[in-house]
């Protein structure tokens, strides 16, 4: 889950995003296997300078996340970190919920907005099951506490493994108003855990 943490000063440990919680998240792809350590957390980090939401914008803060061209419909739980600097993610037994990274922007604001959630627990497919067939041009709307949603078209996706996770393309600020959709992807490792993560690249309008 978590491969040597480099630490900044003033920042939260940068490491590789495992939201895969290895059978709370070991069939993010392949098989099932009982004999998989459950994992309690997952890594994804904000370099220093990542946008942060104002305080008086609990109005304009995400609670619903719906992709329409692979079914996706969720509410969001709002996500922090961890008391070693890594985000947290949703817990396992919400695997079909997502989760919106309160220390990055606001959906529909500038900077980069970051949502997560799981491909598959160990009671399932989850959340972000078919996030891989996401293509580019796919529609992602994100709806506020206010009611308006934000409509996001997407521009990329991006397969990488978790030691070389982009943490400044993902997390870092920006001046375009951009989410990203982070979950786990690949084969398994020798104690399994999951040795990629899948990041979906997405810009307002």
């Amino acid at each position: 889950m978590i491969t040597a943490p480099v630490r900044h000063r003033g920042a939260p440990a940068l490491t590789a995003l495992a939201v895969c919680l290895t059978l709370a998240l070991s069939g993010c792809s392949g098989e099932q296997d009982p004999e998989r350590k459950e994992e309690t957390k997952a890594a994804p980090n904000t370099p220093a300078g990542a946008a942060a939401p104002a305080a008086d914008a609990k109005v304009q803060n995400p609670v619903h996340v719906s992709i329409p061209s692979i079914g996706v419909d969720s509410q969001l739980m709002r996500l922090g970190l961890n008391g070693d600097g890594t985000v947290e993610v949703p817990p396992a037994e919400k695997g079909m919920t997502a989760g919106w990274y309160t220390g990055g922007a606001v959906p529909g604001e500038p900077g980069a907005s970051v949502i997560i959630g799981h491909n598959e627990t160990k009671s399932g497919p989850a959340v972000f099951q078919d996030l891989g067939k996401l293509r580019k041009g796919a529609e992602i709307a994100v709806r506020s506490a206010s009611g308006a949603t934000n409509r996001f078209t997407v521009t990329g996706t991006e397969s990488v493994k978790k030691k070389a996770f982009p943490t400044k393309r993902v997390y870092g600020p920006t001046n375009g108003r951009e989410l990203r959709l982070v979950t786990c992807s690949g084969a398994y490792d020798a104690e399994g855990h999951t040795v990629d993560n899948l990041i979906v690249y997405a810009t307002l309008g």
